[in-house]
């Protein structure tokens, strides 16, 4: 990871949350008027080690926490931001208590959870561009707000974007101000305003989450790639 990168990950500098879907702007006749890729990020210092081993669609694992569906959709800027199928997409993040599987033993994350493989997945898009994927609503660490981090790769397994998914202050405050049968830290010490990552992006990664803590949540994301 480049310093650059490091500097900007460590952020130096019945519900329902509708996010933002801004990436593309259509005409009252559905044509696309503008089409814009979405942010490219840095894959911080967890990506999954070797991802083509994790093609599952539930990667909950052994971590509790708020029952989340997560529904990503994948558009290509190419073509004009029509579904793009047979694209592979993978997700990571962290437990309820911040911490990553595969890593840990050292100064970025206490905990040693790398022998552990959890909240961590690929899915190949259907013929409407989506990947759906069963996981917990992630918790928070210092220095972040809550994200997602998101892969997308072609069909050769070529990656074509690395960037990350926000989740609205009022989402964030609910899950864990409610649900501290599991999430016992209390809410995020980051907002997604000062986040590092989200703080010149946000509008453009912000997740739209519908459901209930009794009943699940319901993530929908829209991706734009350029392939």
């Amino acid at each position: 990871m480049e310093r650059k990168e490091f500097i900007r990950y460590l952020g130096l500098g019945a519900l329902v949350v509708p996010g933002v879907a801004a990436n593309v702007n259509q005409s009252d006749d559905g044509d696309a008027e503008a089409c814009l890729e979405s942010p490219r990020e840095t894959t911080g210092p967890f990506p999954t080690k070797d991802p083509s081993k994790f093609l599952i669609g539930d990667i909950r694992g052994d971590r509790t926490g708020i029952e989340m569906n997560v529904k990503i959709t994948i558009q290509n800027k190419r073509n004009g931001c029509h579904a793009l199928p047979g694209a592979l997409v993978d997700i990571w993040h962290c437990d309820r208590d911040g911490y990553y599987s595969e890593y840990g033993g050292t100064r970025m994350q206490s905990a040693n959870l790398q022998s552990f493989h959890f909240l961590r997945g690929r899915q190949k898009t259907d013929a409407n561009g989506v990947a759906t994927f069963t996981t917990i609503f992630p918790g928070w660490y210092r220095g972040r707000a809550p994200h997602i981090h998101v892969e997308i790769f072609d069909s050769t397994g070529k990656s074509l974007l690395v960037t990350q998914i926000a989740f609205s202050t009022e989402i964030c405050d609910t899950v864990y101000t409610q649900a501290t049968q599991f999430y016992t830290r209390g809410k995020q010490d980051t907002s997604n305003e000062t986040d590092g990552i989200f703080a010149d992006s946000l509008d453009n990664q912000m997740a739209s989450v519908s459901g209930s803590i009794a009943k699940g949540l319901i993530l929908s994301n829209t991706i734009v790639v350029s392939t």
